[in-house]
């Protein structure tokens, strides 16, 4: 995490969450599942701290 003394922001804690649920969730999938997964999930997570979704 942050080690320098700085806080995340609200919209990097969403992505996060976000991020972790969609890797879970393809973790069914081999190798790439939980790479890919992950990415939509915070892409989506930090869309939706951005008020885009």
């Amino acid at each position: 995490m942050a080690e320098n003394g700085s806080q995340m922001t609200p919209e990097t804690k969403t992505a996060l969450k976000w991020g972790a649920i969609g890797a879970l969730i393809a973790i069914p999938v081999p190798f790439v599942g939980p790479i890919i997964g992950g990415i939509v999930g915070g892409g989506l997570g930090y869309a939706k701290a951005k008020g885009k979704i």
